[in-house]
């Protein structure tokens, strides 16, 4: 056999490698179904994301409504109690307090999902 027989042996074992494997089958089944379903969108995972995401707006909410706006009164002496600020112009008043520490609350849960998103980086959980 020649060296160029046996290029083209081992160039067509490479093809062969490479070429696309056909797509696995549907699965049968409504139960089979429904585990595909599962597994193909990572529904648990999702839902496992959301309640936690619910609980950790939860925790940082009473964060900031409970140490960091205390703090930031002790700060702005007039700013005593931020969520029942009013402003009055003309004989309007405007409650913009809650918006406020919505405003500021928001701030925070923001920096806490972008510092998570970073540490999950490093960590190559992403």
């Amino acid at each position: 056999m020649s060296k160029e027989d046996e290029m083209l042996i081992e160039l067509r074992k490479i093809r062969e490698a490479v070429e696309k494997v056909p797509p696995p089958t549907p699965p049968k089944g409504l139960w089979n179904e429904f585990i595909d379903f599962l597994s193909k969108y990572k529904i648990l995972g999702l839902a496992v994301a959301f309640v936690i995401g619910l609980y950790l707006g939860g925790l940082v909410q009473a964060l900031v409504k409970d140490l960091l706006l205390p703090l930031i009164g002790l700060a702005v002496p007039r700013l005593a109690d931020l969520s029942t600020y009013v402003v009055t112009l003309g004989s309007q008043k405007f409650s913009i307090g809650d918006f406020l520490v919505a405003s500021i609350t928001f701030i925070i849960v923001a920096v806490v999902v972008f510092i998570f998103v970073k540490v999950a980086k490093r960590w190559h959980l992403d």
